[in-house]
């Protein structure tokens, strides 16, 4: 049996079932509903461990059907129906091996939507080129995964490209595999911007919050919040200068200021700002527990030289390396059109097994 196909070990989903049950025993009691928000949780809880039971017969029963057709193949020499079940296995590999990280990711916020955020550092009109270009690779990418993405807020360059950008992607573990993006992100190419066709390098940061909804969890009282509106900058038509629609938000105990100006209504910019803090402020939260910034959020540390997570070179050679956990891919074109699945799978995996970033 190939490799892929051994479904044992980190792939079982031990105890699942009897939580599934006491769950259930939970929903079954008549004042289940007396307090709503307590019973959303536990029907969600139930449905994430019922799915997953689900996915994993699924994929179960896929990989003894191409056992068997294995078998069959073997015993006929039948080549051409070898040809064809290679396409299936490769598919059923990298179903399993996404859907063995999803096990993995445990996390209290794993399962949510994502809030990401990019900036462009140093590198000037390049890094800001650089910034749209990583907005179009994760665009990519979670169209490939059947995830939905809306801009919340954007800031266009002076010249070209982005200077920072913020996207909610909403699907199944959004924020759990998108954590494995945060940090900085180094481009080296010869820059279109420079008439004399140097090389120049660039950077870009990748901020990624878990998108909290107001449930009352984490309760944010509007006395802690200063709340100033002011004109909309940049793109947007005439509309967007002529009223204070943009919003910035300060939360008072923390310090922490968030602000949106893309939409064109007070009101939604406002409850795009909010969006934006409750992810901050679960993601502080998350810090505060663990004791340790990088848990959650990762060294704090300029966009610059040094401090980057992944490279992505197109001269004077094709690479595109993550050093943390040291996988390269030469196809630097396919990444940038959103095949980063390995690099996120990598350090997931080294993440969940503790192991240190090489």
């Amino acid at each position: 049996m190939p490799k892929y196909l051994n479904l044992g070990g980190l792939f079982d989903l031990p105890g699942t079932e009897s939580r599934i049950a006491e769950l259930e025993q939970q929903m079954a009691r008549p004042d289940f509903w007396d307090e709503p928000e307590r019973a959303q949780k536990i029907l969600k809880e139930a449905t994430d461990h019922k799915r997953k039971i689900e996915r994993h017969r699924s994929l179960l029963s896929r990989a003894k059907e191409i056992v068997d057709l294995i078998e069959l193949i073997q015993a006929e020499t039948d080549y051409d129906m070898a040809r064809e079940l290679d396409s299936d296995l490769k598919t059923l590999e990298r179903e399993i091996k996404e859907y063995e990280l999803t096990v993995l990711l445990r996390g209290e916020y794993d399962s949510l939507d994502a809030i990401l955020t990019l900036h462009a550092g140093a590198g000037g009109t390049d890094a800001q080129d650089w910034v749209e270009m990583l907005l179009r690779m994760y665009l990519r990418w979670a169209e490939r995964r059947g995830y939905k993405c809306a801009v919340l807020d954007m800031l266009q360059g002076e010249e070209a490209g982005l200077k920072s950008v913020v996207v909610s992607v909403s699907g199944e573990h959004a924020y759990g595999f998108l954590k494995a993006e945060k940090g900085v992100h180094r481009l080296v190419r010869i820059s279109p911007f420079d008439s004399s066709g140097r090389r120049h390098t660039s950077f870009a940061s990748c901020e990624v919050l878990p998108e909290i909804k107001d449930d009352g969890e984490l309760e944010i009282r509007s006395d802690d919040l200063k709340i100033d509106t002011f004109r909309a900058s940049g793109a947007g038509g005439q509309h967007v200068n002529k009223t204070d629609s943009a919003v910035r938000i300060t939360h008072i105990p923390t310090g922490i200021i968030v602000q949106c100006q893309n939409e064109r209504s007070q009101h939604s910019n406002k409850e795009t700002a909010m969006r934006i803090l409750r992810g901050l402020l679960a993601e502080r939260r998350e810090e505060e527990r663990a004791k340790e910034m990088a848990e959650i959020r990762g060294e704090h540390s300029d966009i610059a030289w040094g401090s980057q997570i992944r490279s992505y070179v197109f001269q004077p050679y094709s690479l595109v390396k993550d050093h943390r956990t040291g996988v390269e891919q030469g196809n630097v074109q396919a990444v940038i059109d959103g095949e980063i699945d390995e690099f996120i799978y990598a350090f997931l995996e080294q993440q969940a097994l503790g192991k240190e970033p090489k």
